[in-house]
Parts: C-alpha cells; sequence; structure tokens
C-alpha cells in the first residue's frame, strides 16, 4: 500500500505537468480524487489494455468528468497510452487529450463531464450485466456538487429497484464546487441518509485521501449483496500542498511560477513520508 500512496503523489505530479503545459485544468477536484482513482486502477478493477475490449472487464465512468488530468494521469499509469505524449499534448488544439474525459482515448468507457449522467449510465451497464449473467462491476466518481442534479436520483432510484449489486458509486466529498462551499450552494450534509432511503448500501470513509480505508471499502463493497453501495468519501480539494487545500479558487487554476516550486515540495515531502512509514 505505500506504493500505491507514493504512486497517487507520483501522478499528482503529472497532473500538474499537464495543467501548466496545456495552461488549464481543474486541479482541486484532481486532487481529491486521485487516491478513488489509484486504489480502483490498481487495487480493485479488473481492467487492462490487454482486457479493454473484454465484454466482462469492469467498467468505470467518470462522472466528474472535469476532473479529467487525474483520469488520464491514472489510464496513461496503467498502460493505455503514451504518458510522455499526454503532458506534452494535453488541451492543444487538435489533441484527443481534451479537458473532459474522451471515447476515442484507449480506457475511457465514454464521454463524461455534462454533470448528472454517470451514474444513471452506469446503472444502465450495471442492468445489462446482469441481463447477460455477467459478473463484471461497475463503478463511478461523481462530484458532492453534482449531487444536485435531478437524474442522479432517478439513477439512484432505479438502482436499487433492480437490486444492482454489481455497482458501486463514490462520492468525492470535498465539499467545494465552482460557486462555493456545497453546504451553501445545496446542501448535502444528510447524503448518508439520503442513499439509505433510496435503497443503498451506505459506507462513509472518514478519510477518502486515505488508500488502506477505500480499499476497505470497495472490498466491503463486493461483498453486499442485494443493493448497490455508495461510498462517501471525505476527500480534501487540492490535497497535497497547503497551497492549494480547502480553497474554492482552486477549482479551475494553473499554478503561478512560485506556486509551483511550493507544490512541487509539498509533494516531495508528502511521498517521502510514505516512505518513511
Amino acid at each position: 500500500m505505500e506504493n500505491l500512496k507514493v504512486l497517487s503523489y507520483d501522478l499528482r505530479e503529472d497532473v500538474v505537468d499537464m495543467i501548466v503545459e496545456g495552461k488549464c485544468g481543474h486541479i482541486g477536484g484532481d486532487m481529491s480524487v486521485m487516491e478513488i482513482l489509484v486504489a480502483l486502477y490498481f487495487s480493485q478493477m479488473n481492467i487492462s489494455p490487454e482486457n479493454q475490449n473484454d465484454p466482462n472487464r469492469d467498467k468505470f465512468v467518470m462522472s466528474k468528468g472535469h476532473s479529467v488530468e487525474s483520469y488520464y494521469a491514472v489510464l496513461a499509469e496503467k498502460g493505455f497510452f503514451d504518458k510522455t505524449d499526454l503532458i506534452a499534448n494535453f488541451s492543444k488544439f487538435g489533441s484527443e487529450y481534451i479537458g473532459h474525459p474522451n471515447n476515442k482515448i484507449p480506457g475511457v468507457e465514454m464521454n463524461s463531464g455534462s454533470l448528472g449522467h454517470g451514474l444513471p449510465v452506469c446503472v444502465g451497464m450495471a442492468l445489462a450485466g446482469k441481463m447477460d449473467a455477467l459478473d463484471f462491476r461497475v463503478y463511478t466518481v461523481m462530484g458532492d456538487g453534482e449531487l444536485a442534479e435531478g437524474s442522479v436520483w432517478e439513477g439512484a432510484m432505479a438502482a436499487s429497484h433492480f437490486g444492482l449489486d454489481n455497482l458501486c458509486a463514490v462520492v468525492d466529498r470535498n465539499r467545494l464546487q465552482i460557486s462555493g462551499d456545497t453546504e451553501d450552494v445545496m446542501g448535502h450534509d444528510v447524503l448518508q441518509d439520503r442513499f439509505s432511503s433510496f435503497g443503498w448500501h451506505v459506507i462513509d470513509v472518514a478519510d477518502g485521501n486515505d488508500i488502506d480505508q477505500l480499499n476497505a471499502a470497495f472490498s466491503e463493497a463486493k461483498t453486499r449483496k442485494g443493493k448497490p453501495t455508495v461510498l462517501i468519501a471525505n476527500t480534501v480539494k487540492g490535497k497535497g500542498s497547503d497551497v492549494m487545500e480547502h480553497k474554492e479558487n482552486w477549482h479551475h487554476r494553473v499554478p503561478s511560477t512560485e506556486e509551483l516550486k511550493q507544490i512541487r515540495k509539498d509533494f516531495a515531502l508528502k511521498k517521502e513520508a510514505f516512505l518513511n512509514e
């Protein structure tokens, strides 16, 4: 697990490189969601470049598609495409590495970023798996601001109605969105009760940036039968550097030269701490 913890900061460095090179990016949400993606792709999901066309592969949809930089970084590290090419061409004119997930890129199941669509589509994927008697699992990551979309709750209702225990949703609960604090924009402090009332098994992950806690939660979700599972992952927007953490103005931003130096220094210190555990 220490290797995955270090990897999460190696990939944060890749994200920063992409954003600096491309001169744009949703850096705050990239940092909050990183450990979720690392746990899924390197510990939990049956998905790789070798089986990406296998109907029985696990499926993932990045519903909060604006955090695409972290998603691309993880896919590149997994071997779906070349990392050097990604960093050099992210958000450049004519590049396929655009600012939201693009299913012309290997490993990306669907275009996303129009918020509220990921969960309903995953309900369809999970239901299709049940109908075809396949044993793949379906995962999606949603932002907490995204939960104001009504389609999320239509999907949640359908998922429990059909008993989709092969479906696992994750809420990146960093409590900040582009308009400010989620509790000021559209309060969610009873998320556990809301999902439970919709017939979901709910797991509260106290530290959603902790690989060990995430892996334990995903493992529990696999054992839950008869209903879908949602992880409420309590994360930190801008996780990894005091320059960015808990600051709404880092929702979409390119670091200055001085900020970049401090961010890289903070990442290096975090990696060193993990290596010395």
